[in-house]
């Protein structure tokens, strides 16, 4: 059944008490957290509009109403998109010509690459496959890749954009590429855009959302997201799966399987979708502040080396000395009070994900404390 999430249960019992928190990748609002208060104080004066979350959503993304099914959050949306690609695939008239496995199907995932992304569909009995995203091309999309490790019962290939954990954001043209290459294996291609708009806003207009690209739209595409990694609004558990019609209605259709989404959820989501512009103005400026220290970061140490990405507050950092892998510079930063993110659970144990979702000032402070606790190692 489904297997634990190794990196939820190391991490739980370590977000609260770090003193340092280097590990969270969600914009944390600005001020001291309020574990009373039940409207976030960033909603609390705002006016909830009329149109209905699903709407607002649409809007967002340039599509219809009936491309979208709102979730409780991005993991939600996320089970819901493997569930719906396994149960078509074993729906489809063609499914007795496809050789028979003990499983439902296949999924193929991006490695590095976020741990539930291939948890979820293992737990859902599908076989999981990945694909390489590598270091020496940038953590780059590579069609060709992802065609070479597709097998002939591969109804999913997952990746996210921005990566999880490099920072490296793709644009549109290259996730049709993708998109195209899985469809011509009669595939989906499943794209989590949490990370999408952090950076500067791109082009507005079809293909962006939230002010960065999105593959939504794209035919054969399924795409989530949700209001917890860049609006900052995690405790609201608001998330969503875009994708074609006949899609969202079987997904829907599975979801009553899982609980959904409170209504006082849904309407400070609407608050917050209707403020979007102005809220992700601000998140986006972190995020390039952010950005520019974690860069310079690197350039300032020379026992650390990671690539880093215009506007990208996270980035998968190595150790330039022999033998130093991430869980050894984990384990010497967390002495140090700072939590960082073990490649290992990413399926990348070389190094570490440092992630400055905090105030800017906050990470200043956490990334000195990180270099010293790593530069005896």
């Amino acid at each position: 059944m489904f297997p634990r999430i190794e990196y939820v249960d190391w991490i739980l019992p370590r977000i609260e008490r770090a003193g340092h928190d280097l590990a969270s990748s969600d914009l944390h609002p600005e001020g001291p957290a309020d574990p009373g208060r039940v409207v976030p104080a960033r909603l609390a004066d705002r006016e909830t509009p009329e149109c209905t979350l699903r709407s607002l959503v649409a809007e967002e993304y340039g599509v219809t109403r009936d491309r979208v099914l709102v979730t409780a959050g991005t993991s939600s949306a996320n089970l819901l998109a493997a569930a719906t690609a396994l149960d078509l695939q074993v729906a489809d008239d063609d499914a007795e010509d496809r050789p028979e496995t003990p499983e439902s199907g296949s999924v193929l995932v991006e490695k590095p690459g976020y741990e539930p992304h291939v948890a979820t569909p293992r737990g859902l009995g599908a076989n999981v496959d990945r694909f390489l995203r590598r270091a020496e091309a940038g953590y780059d999309l590579e069609p060709d890749r992802i065609e070479a490790a597709m097998r002939s019962d591969t109804t999913l290939v997952t990746v996210s954009n921005r990566h999880n954990p490099s920072g490296r954001r793709v644009d549109r043209p290259r996730l049709a590429e993708c998109a195209a290459v899985a469809r011509a294996n009669a595939a989906r291609l499943l794209v989590d855009e949490v990370y999408a708009p952090y950076g500067r806003r791109t082009v507005d207009g079809d293909g962006y959302a939230f002010g960065g690209p999105t593959a939504a739209g794209i035919e054969g595409t399924v795409t989530t997201g949700s209001l917890t990694k860049f609006l900052g609004f995690g405790t609201l558990r608001i998330g969503w799966l875009v994708a074609d019609e006949a899609f969202v209605e079987r997904a829907r259709e599975i979801s009553v399987h899982l609980s959904d989404v409170a209504r006082p959820s849904r309407l400070l989501g609407r608050r917050a979708l209707a403020a979007a512009p102005e809220l992700g103005d601000d998140a986006r400026e972190r995020c390039i502040r952010n950005a520019e220290l974690l860069s310079t970061f690197v350039d300032d140490h020379d026992h650390l080396t990671a690539t880093t990405f215009e506007g990208c507050p996270f980035a998968f950092v190595e150790s330039t000395r022999e033998g130093v892998d991430g869980d050894a510079l984990a384990e010497a930063a967390e002495a140090a009070d700072v939590l960082v993110a073990p490649g290992r659970f990413f399926g990348a144990p070389s190094g570490v994900r440092v992630a400055l979702g905090r105030p800017t000032e906050d990470a200043k402070v956490g990334l000195a404390a990180f270099a010293a606790s790593t530069v005896d190692l």
